[in-house]
């Protein structure tokens, strides 16, 4: 097996470790600042907590390496974040890894990180980080990949930037050719039962969608009031309701998305909006689905009512936005000097109102759960035996379930009604365990996690997909770059090890303001 060292940075709980290791690699160093990773990387890989390098934005070099690896923060560019890129200050870790990498001169290099990055929002700092690779004598390619193409049960969508100091070995780098579909679901939870004997073909295809079963039916519910299908289950499933309150329910979730009642992809509409469209609707309708939690009042348009003196810095930006002397609520929540400000726009808005500059002067209603991840009656989607993929965990973890329950058939209609009945109604359906979630995330079984879900579910979640990057790091030896090492020896590990605790030990030294050789 090829020999070479690597260092890993952003290490979190040591995904790239076990990847690289498996290849052939051998670990001499690794940086990272949050302490329960930290913990949990030196117990899982016996390493002392004095040999981590720390906070990257603090180092001025590195151990000489062969390898380096970087799960770059991804917040910056996730979609379930600001997306405020370089103008997040966690966007520019990324000039302190490439300052390490043009310092260090590894042979070859894997950064990780959220598609969104490789998304058109954000084609100028993908450019520019492609560019400083360049300009830093390194031939690159960005990668897209999905973890559920190479070997996991998870649709887990990465960018990889994989580079080379010799374009030689550039050359010769040949991206992965995907396997989708080897392992499925069921095959890393407990007590599932095996769907392969479930298959009554009736002719009927469905779109694509995350996980189809042979019918066409989706393998999975999805529990929200914003988009409607077959296997969606709405609050007015679920709560005892009219048929008269259902239609109007539906009334809202056809329309909301029309560009007539605003500019984003769902709007509030007036109770004038409503008549617009059914004349025989009344407010007290309305205000009824209000009283029983489905739909919600927005406060929707405010008028200025009177010149204002002495203000906030984040009420004079606010009332800065104002059009023919009014507010318009959705305006001031996709702005993008408030979000980089992190304002409140709702707290602001209450705060103008109650010091009586501003007046509503419009109210709409909306559906009152409106983030779809969340889901409804904290569910957000529950995956049959029968699926072949789980969505991709976050370290947030989510409101989605599995249930071991196998539903037959034979219409949609009767699919949905099985479901709520056998499943919903009995609650019977789980979460996935720890166990579980290391096997969707390729970690191995016995690996050491703490013991509360919040926090093994951050780590986890956090941590790149094993499969995937094990694929990569063996395609990347696969170019012979490492080829001229000598082979590493168990005596070698030792005295490799030895250096980083000597470079770690006088790291700290430095730190102190004592000087030392060792750090040279």
């Amino acid at each position: 097996m090829t020999n070479f060292t690597f260092i890993d940075l952003f290490a979190g709980i040591g995904g790239f470790r076990l990847a690289l290791e498996s290849v052939g690699g051998h670990c001499i160093g690794f940086s990272e600042i949050a302490p329960d990773a930290i913990h949990t990387y030196c117990h899982n890989f016996h390493e002392p907590e004095y040999c981590n390098l720390g906070d990257i934005t603090k180092l001025n070099g590195l151990p000489k390496h062969d390898f380096m690896t970087a799960g770059v923060p991804c917040q910056s560019w996730s979609i379930a974040g600001r997306n405020l890129g370089f103008d997040d200050d966690r966007g520019q870790l990324w000039n302190d890894t490439l300052f390490l990498l043009n310092k260090v001169r590894p042979k070859a290099f894997i950064f990780e990180n959220v598609k969104g990055l490789a998304d058109p929002r954000n084609k100028k700092a993908l450019d520019y980080i492609m560019q400083r690779i360049q300009q830093a004598g390194y031939f690159a390619k960005k990668i897209i990949l999905n973890a559920y193409d190479y070997g996991l049960p998870q649709t887990r969508i990465r960018i990889y930037i994989v580079g080379f100091k010799e374009k030689k070995h550039f050359d010769k780098f040949v991206i992965p050719v995907p396997f989708p579909g080897r392992v499925q679901l069921s095959d890393v939870l407990d007590n599932m039962k095996n769907p392969s004997h479930f298959s009554n073909n009736v002719g009927i295809k469905a779109r694509w969608s995350l996980s189809c079963n042979e019918q066409g039916f989706n393998d999975y519910f999805l529990f929200n009031d914003l988009r409607n299908g077959a296997t969606t289950i709405h609050s007015w499933d679920i709560q005892d309701t009219t048929q008269r309150q259902k239609d109007i329910c539906y009334l809202l979730l056809r329309n909301r998305r029309k560009s007539e009642y605003g500019f984003l992809d769902g709007n509030p509409i007036s109770v004038e909006h409503f008549k617009g469209l059914d004349p025989t609707i009344s407010k007290d309708e309305i205000e009824k689905l209000v009283d029983i939690g489905i739909l919600k009042r927005v406060p929707y348009l405010y008028r200025i009512e009177c010149d204002y003196g002495i203000v906030s810095d984040a009420e004079q930006l606010i009332l800065s936005q104002q059009e023919n002397g009014c507010l318009n609520y959705d305006r001031l929540k996709v702005n993008r000097e408030i979000k980089k400000q992190k304002i409140s726009v709702a707290d602001v808005l209450q705060g103008l109102v109650q010091k009586r500059i501003i007046h509503c002067i419009e109210i709409r209603y909306d559906f009152r759960n409106t983030k779809i991840s969340t889901g409804l009656a904290g569910i957000n989607r529950i995956f049959l035996p029968t699926s072949k993929i789980y969505p991709t965990l976050v370290a947030s973890d989510t409101n989605d379930y599995v249930s071991p329950v196998m539903i037959k058939a034979e219409s949609i209609e009767e699919f949905k009604a099985e479901f709520l009945k056998q499943v919903y109604e009995t609650h019977n359906f789980r979460k996935i365990t720890k166990t579980e979630a290391c096997r969707i995330q390729g970690f191995p079984d016995d690996f050491s996690l703490p013991s509360t879900r919040q926090r093994w579910m951050k780590l986890i979640g956090n941590s790149v997909a094993i499969p995937v990057v094990k694929i990569l790091a063996q395609a990347v030896v696969n170019t012979g770059v490492f080829s001229s090492n000598e082979v590493i020896t168990d005596s070698d590990k030792q005295k490799l090890r030895n250096r980083q605790q000597q470079y770690s030990i006088g790291r700290t030294f430095v730190k102190k303001g004592i000087q030392t050789e060792l750090f040279n």
